[in-house]
């Protein structure tokens, strides 16, 4: 785990956030010794999260499909 002081920290945060998602985590240690560790949050996977199906309609296709449902 790489390690970081505050200021470092401060001034490269973009790298340091990079630095903890490619590791894992990072510690930044401040002046008086107080350690804090920076670790990506999993990201949660939403109900309507699905993959798109290519069905090789176009968009004229798709339109035409829903007008005819809308006239029944």
């Amino acid at each position: 785990m790489t390690s970081y002081t505050f200021s470092e920290a401060r001034q490269n945060f973009a790298a340091v956030l990079e630095k903890a998602k490619a590791e894992g985590g990072v510690l930044i240690t401040r002046r008086d010794g107080t350690m804090f560790e920076i670790q990506p949050v999993p990201r949660k996977e939403l109900p309507l999260d699905v993959q798109g199906i290519d069905l090789g309609l176009s968009a004229k296709e798709i339109v035409g499909i829903i007008r005819e449902t809308r006239k029944r």
